[in-house]
């Protein structure tokens, strides 16, 4: 691997910064990027050749040269061990919450918590293939967001086939207490998770956007369950928890084709 160090006179802010990550981020020679705006210097560790990544530091008409390039044996980077620390957090977590939402779903007869753990379990894979992201290619990383967002997609089929069902037959009422005090905790749990996340500071590439994506989704799904929980108890009816079901796969859906198209 090289190391290649650039000069980029015009680079004064965190947006240029994600300009160049965006053009950079489909050449699959690059490995790592470590940005110094101070000193206005981008780090490029790569594998041969420099020519197509200098020509798209140049498209960009932010100024670019080359200071300095010298093949290198460094292999693992501060940032790449941060990104696997907070993903194997995060991980933990949801996989945590889906055994938790899973079993509390089964034994309360509510589809919102059942549909909430799957989308749990969902997350859980996402976390999974972005640790496997940490220090690939850009364009391996785009590979992972793109595998997460077809998972998505068949969970919430199946999701929604269960829902259906549900629709057609007679089912007990849900305990209502059980699906908002889990989902109260499911929801601090997502928003704990969604403040690591943020802090990131590689939020920006496919495979962590991805993370953002779901854990977001996770958020609102959480809010929803809990008011479905409350309508259950005040209408006395199972209808509530079928339609935040319907709604969570929706969510999940639409969650999983922004994911794919950060993939594209």
């Amino acid at each position: 691997m090289r190391k290649t160090v650039f000069e980029i006179p015009k680079m004064d802010c965190p947006s240029e910064e994600n300009l160049i990550r965006m053009k950079l981020g489909n050449l699959t020679n690059v490995q790592h990027l470590e940005f110094n705006i101070p000193e206005r210097s981008l780090t490029v560790f790569h594998k041969a050749p420099i020519d197509n990544i200098e020509h798209s530091i140049l498209e960009l008409n932010l100024g670019g040269k080359i200071i300095s390039s010298a093949e290198t044996n460094q292999v693992t980077f501060k940032e790449q061990t941060l990104q696997r620390k907070l993903l194997w957090s995060v991980l933990a977590i949801n996989f945590g919450f889906f055994i938790i939402e899973m079993l509390t779903g089964i034994f309360s007869k509510s589809m919102g918590l059942v549909a909430d753990s799957l989308d749990m379990l969902a997350d859980t894979f996402v976390y999974g293939m972005s640790l496997f992201a940490v220090g690939g290619s850009m364009t391996f990383k785009k590979r992972i967001a793109k595998r997460s967002g077809y998972f998505q997609i068949i969970l919430a089929v199946i999701g929604f086939v269960e829902v259906i069902r549900r629709f057609f037959n007679t089912e007990i009422l849900p305990n209502e207490q059980t699906m908002i005090i889990v989902s109260v905790f499911a929801l601090l749990a997502n928003g704990i998770c969604l403040f690591l996340l943020q802090k990131s500071k590689s939020k920006t590439e496919a495979h962590m956007k991805a993370s953002l994506i779901f854990t977001s989704n996770d958020v609102i799904i959480n809010l929803g369950v809990i008011i479905a929980g409350t309508l259950v108890y005040w209408l006395n009816s199972s209808l509530p928890d079928l339609i935040i079901g319907s709604i969570v796969f929706a969510l999940v859906i639409n969650g999983a084709f922004r994911i794919l198209k950060l993939g594209s």
